[in-house]
């Protein structure tokens, strides 16, 4: 065999990565079965044991060690050559990834994704809801909406505008519970607040507000269940002013705390920005999402060419 093919050397990748066959099966969205298979004929191409089995899964041998870097540096120059033919490719139809944060996923990105398919009914388009930033080297996504500058290289950030943020809570619940007269009433208030991470406490702390994770009534990490537990009445919340001003039940908090914007960022990467229907879906979606944070906060700047 004088060259190797790359669809097993990626399965070989996948199977070093997560450890056992099931799980690389999973992330690639291949069958176990197929995966066995690839990693056989790839031993037998090259004439080498290349994992054994272990109580953790299967551990990669010295010689599969030793392929590990050349196998990435094929995987990296496949992707390389995608995203040049994908970014030289003219055609207004097939499929433009979008990722975007659970909320701007959810709340905001419908009925835009609704007028894009109206005026581009040829372009498929999916949608990554995730509050991690996905690669965008990589072709997790084509196109990322992010809430903060991006500083990978080779990537076009534009500025789409800020999203001013506050605190909410329904006006069931203030008249239950009272209204925030200052900043030092929040401590007799059920707040809504993040499980794992400490970022609204850091926030809080900001404003000289200084909580424990147990002053936050309700933890959890997951942004619609945020948004639903707001409007539900069960507490104060953070929540971006553009989409609560949506809700005439909900209540703007004073008392004096202004928590500030955040940037909004529409982000691909330079190889693919001449391919005419990433631009085309870029551009709609900066004109609506434009639009849409103007109506509480001033647009920015464009950083780059796109």
């Amino acid at each position: 065999m004088n060259t190797l093919d790359w669809t097993l050397l990626r399965s070989f990748l996948a199977v070093v990565e997560s450890g056992s066959l099931s799980t690389a099966a999973r992330s690639m969205g291949a069958t176990q079965p197929t995966l066995s298979r690839h990693i056989r004929e790839l031993e037998t191409a090259l004439g080498v044991i290349l994992f054994t089995r272990s109580a953790q899964g299967l551990d990669p041998t010295k010689a599969a060690l030793g392929l590990i870097d050349d196998a990435r540096a094929m995987g990296a120059a496949a992707e390389a050559l995608s995203l040049k033919a994908q970014g030289r490719s003219q055609q207004l139809f097939g499929t433009v990834r979008i990722t975007a944060s659970v909320i701007v996923a959810n709340l905001m990105l419908p009925p835009i994704v609704a007028a894009l398919r109206q005026a581009e009914p040829s372009i498929q388009i999916e949608i990554v809801a995730s509050d991690a930033n996905q690669n965008l080297l990589r072709r997790d996504a084509d196109i990322a909406i992010r809430m903060a500058d991006p500083t990978q290289n080779a990537l076009i950030a534009r500025k789409l505008g800020d999203t001013a943020m506050g605190l909410f809570a329904t006006r069931d619940y203030f008249e239950r519970r009272g209204r925030v007269a200052s900043k030092h009433d929040l401590r007799q208030h059920d707040l809504i607040g993040l499980d794992r991470s400490d970022l609204l406490i850091r926030a809080f702390a900001g404003h000289d507000i200084h909580l424990t994770r147990e002053e936050f009534a309700l933890r959890t990490d997951d942004g619609m269940l945020t948004w639903n537990l707001l409007l539900a009445g069960t507490g104060i919340g953070i929540a971006q002013v553009v989409l609560a001003k949506r809700h005439p039940e909900l209540e703007q908090v004073d008392g004096g705390l202004r928590l500030g914007a955040l940037p909004v960022w529409l982000v691909m990467s330079e190889e693919v920005r001449s391919n005419a229907r990433i631009r085309r879906v870029a551009d709609f979606l900066s004109g609506a999402l434009s639009t849409v944070l103007r109506s509480t906060t001033k647009s920015g700047d464009e950083h780059g060419q796109s």
